[in-house]
């Protein structure tokens, strides 16, 4: 039987949907869950070599690609060493989901043209409070992600061994003094 006081989506709203259930973040979430962004979501084009965020800037919104290539970058002394690129249906800035944290890399238009969903940090947190299921669903995910980070983290120092100290990244009295 169906209910008649759900609610329905237009066309525009389900491709949103669609798409956002393409992305790690979103996978967990049913179309009304997704709804409680709808009114946070905005669109934001870019072009190359702009600057999305720095390394080391409070964290204020998730990005998630539409169109185009981002690079993720860690500035070394003066120069900026590509860690990952972000494409189409990829999100990046996903600490945003965490409170009080700022950027641990530099985000960077790597196409001629980027077009980004954008969701601040502060809607994020509004739903998550009126949400706890949503979080719940959203902050598994990041733990998968980032489970899925050490794991690629820990392969490539072990093909490394001998060029960093991992011992440090576990090094909690190094990481207040920075």
């Amino acid at each position: 039987m169906i209910n008649p006081f759900s609610r329905t989506f237009n066309v525009g709203e389900l491709e949103t949907f669609q798409f956002l259930s393409q992305v790690m973040l979103f996978e967990r979430l049913k179309n009304m869950e997704m709804a409680r962004f709808l009114t946070a979501l905005h669109q934001r084009k870019y072009t190359r070599d702009e600057v999305v965020f720095f390394s080391g800037d409070p964290s204020q919104a998730l990005y998630i690609v539409k169109s185009g290539r981002i690079n993720l970058t860690i500035d070394i002394k003066d120069n900026f060493e590509i860690i990952n690129e972000v494409n189409k249906g990829e999100a990046f800035g996903e600490n945003t989901l965490l409170e009080n944290v700022t950027r641990i890399y530099t985000a960077i238009v790597a196409s001629e043209e980027a077009e980004l969903l954008v969701i601040p940090h502060f809607a994020i947190q509004e739903v998550f409070d009126s949400y706890p299921k949503i979080k719940a669903k959203m902050m598994t995910s990041l733990a998968e992600f980032y489970n899925q980070n050490n794991r690629r983290l820990f392969k490539s120092y072990k093909t490394s061994f001998g060029f960093f100290n991992l011992q440090e990244m576990f090094d909690r009295n190094k990481e207040e003094t920075r």
